[in-house]
């Protein structure tokens, strides 16, 4: 399987926008419109969008399909996300053009509901696993708090198609990926894993490449918006991790 850089699109009331210390706040980077970004991302050579929903995360409801229709239209595939919970949202987000759909961590707390997604979307499925200090700590849940080792070894025998491994203390932080727990995930699950978090640099992205035929992806947010790195840039430095 090819390696894919996926930039992050996170969308607010259709615009662009990020979380800042719990809140959410607009991003003027090309001019605020999510449509731009994914041109200039694809144009850089993206094959596929993580669009990122911060209405669903904060309310529930998904409130930004139109722009995702939008987004879906476009010349790359669309993976949705924002604390996707319900097979309703899944639905829904499937409906609107996305071709996967990340489903948010805070679902591991209910077993039956992620093997009953996963047994019903197949493929369309990737399982979210935010890790912070050795646990499974989903971000807007201070209430949901899982042993990380007996919940990987649990998801390692479902039918997940893929995983998104999130570490969550360096979301946004530009402080570099987290090796160990990308690399953990990798090899229990023995299935494809994006990486998320951290991830600053073409070094960074070589680093999370070269960890192993399971590594098959990086979500890309900051570094892309503060022209830190490009689409095409963080590509080369993966296909440097063959060399």
């Amino acid at each position: 399987m090819p390696f894919d850089v996926i930039p992050a699109i996170d969308v607010s009331g259709g615009r662009l926008a990020r979380l800042d210390a719990g809140r959410v706040v607009p991003v003027d980077t090309f001019d605020g419109d999510p449509l731009v970004a994914a041109e200039v991302f694809i144009g850089q050579g993206a094959r596929r969008l993580q669009f990122v929903d911060l209405d669903l995360a904060f309310s529930g409801r998904p409130e930004n399909l139109r722009t995702l229709s939008l987004l879906a239209v476009m010349d790359a595939r669309i993976q949705a996300s924002g604390g996707v919970a319900t097979e309703e949202h899944v639905a829904a987000l499937s409906s609107a053009g996305a071709e996967r759909v990340v489903l948010g961590s805070a679902t591991l707390a209910e077993r039956a509901l992620v093997e009953r997604v996963v047994s019903r979307f197949g493929e369309r499925i990737v399982v979210a696993v935010e890790e912070s200090g050795g646990h499974i700590r989903p971000r807007g849940r201070p209430d949901i708090d899982l042993p990380l080792d007996e919940t990987l070894a649990w998801l390692a025998g479902t039918e997940a198609a893929r995983y998104l491994h999130v570490a969550v203390d360096r979301v946004g932080a530009l402080t570099g990926p987290d090796t160990e727990g990308v690399a953990r995930l990798a090899f229990i699950a023995k299935r494809p894993v994006i990486a998320s978090g951290g991830i600053a640099s073409a070094a960074d992205v070589t680093v999370v490449a070269s960890l192993g035929p399971y590594l098959q992806g990086v979500i890309l947010g900051r570094t892309l918006f503060e022209g830190g790195l490009t689409v095409r840039e963080a590509a080369r430095a993966a296909a440097r991790s063959d060399l």
